[in-house]
């Protein structure tokens, strides 16, 4: 499976999902589905202040996020 790298410049394919075209609140943090950062894929790579993280989808359905 082919791994991406996600940017703060990242395209969400079109227009984005409902959930990043929504106003947040001061105390609400933004909700970002775990589908559109993967993006149909089991592993992605987020960089992150110069470190690069790997995110990846487990089998059983949960998220592993390592440096």
């Amino acid at each position: 499976m082919a791994n991406h790298t996600v940017t703060a410049e990242a395209s969400f394919g079109g227009a984005p999902p409902e959930d990043l075209t929504n106003e947040k609140r001061e105390d609400e943090a933004r909700v970002v589905k775990s589908e559109s950062l993967l993006q149909g894929n089991r592993t992605v790579h987020i960089t992150h202040n110069g470190s690069t993280y790997r995110l990846q989808a487990t089998r059983l359905g949960k998220l592993i996020l390592t440096k």
